[in-house]
């Protein structure tokens, strides 16, 4: 059932419509839903972030083919932002806003305000909610959670239902009160916050292994009773001396002489920095720590400063 969760008008009598498609148990009506348990996925917050495309798609197909299996509503959100996705942008086009800088909104707000009231109005009371991005152009990550502190003893355990590989819990500081997360996550509306892949693509593998987690995550509170597959346990991080990160002593561009989420020790080599021009190597980047390396330049064109890759320190696979 395709629903319409709020809609505004647009110029030259056009309308933007932000849908989500619901999805019941077998015998149910839309009316007659309670006491049954309630996951939203939302993703498309990010035009230019499409990983959660294909999760939508396979949770979606997934239960399609197994009606009987599923005993609690599923939510699918695969555009909060849908012009930011049908011009993969990263905010909402012509109005140069980040979709994920207005919650909670305001109903009796601007345009973007409204919308983003309204989504936070028809998700507010999920049991979980999986609020899938990924990473931008620039880098790839490994499927992570990342989690305000304020908020650890809600969501780790529910976190580690989800096969991921990774859970990153930040200071408090660092996150902001904005977002589509910490808006819900502070009115007891549990949010999981994905990070996964690289921006503007889509990445099967770990696409599957979310997809796999999430139904593993909807077998425990009851919503799927299919069989799933046992959760790989992630590594769990709270202090921030955790994460080592690297950046480009110089401009140039970035060759990786490893690969992603690979354990390196204390002065392996990550990759070089070269100048074509000149047929020469500017800078070699060099592990300063033993650990894991869970972030990697997927962009080669790099300038003094950029980010390179980040570490998981004193930690190995």
């Amino acid at each position: 059932m395709i629903k319409e969760v709020v809609k505004v008008g647009l110029p030259v009598d056009e309308v933007l419509s932000i849908k989500k498609r619901r999805i019941l148990p077998l015998n149910y009506q839309p009316e007659n839903t309670e006491g049954l348990k309630r996951i939203a996925i939302v993703t498309g917050t990010h035009g230019d972030e499409l990983e959660g495309q294909y999760v939508c798609y396979e949770i979606g197909r997934i239960i399609d083919e197994n009606p009987e299996l599923l005993t609690g509503i599923v939510d699918i959100y695969p555009a909060i932002n849908p012009l930011g996705i049908d011009s993969i942008t990263r905010g909402i086009p012509a109005f140069d806003l980040d979709m994920n800088r207005l919650f909670p909104g305001n109903l009796e707000g601007n345009m973007t305000e409204y919308m983003a009231a309204g989504i936070i109005e028809d998700i507010k009371g999920a049991d979980c909610v999986i609020d899938i991005h990924a990473s931008n152009i620039y880098l790839t990550e490994i499927p992570q959670i990342r989690i305000n502190e304020l908020h650890d003893e809600m969501l780790v355990p529910l976190a580690e239902k989800t096969n991921i590989d990774f859970i990153w819990v930040h200071g408090a500081s660092t996150v902001l009160e904005s977002t589509f997360a910490y808006s819900l996550n502070s009115i007891g509306t549990p949010v999981l916050v994905v990070e996964m892949g690289v921006g503007m693509r889509i990445t099967k593998e770990y696409g599957d292994q979310l997809v796999d987690g999430i139904l593993n995550l909807m077998r425990e509170m009851g919503i799927w009773k299919g069989e799933t597959k046992a959760p790989r346990k992630p590594i769990i991080s709270r202090d921030p001396d955790d994460v080592c990160f690297l950046n480009a002593k110089k401009s140039g561009v970035f060759i990786p002489n490893v690969k992603h989420w690979v354990s390196l020790k204390k002065g392996d080599l990550i990759g070089k920095i070269v100048d074509p021009l000149q047929g020469s190597v500017l800078d070699e980047i060099v592990s300063p720590v033993d650990g894991i390396l869970f972030t990697i330049r997927d962009f080669p064109i790099v300038d003094e400063g950029s980010l390179i890759g980040r570490l998981l320190v004193g930690m190995d696979k």
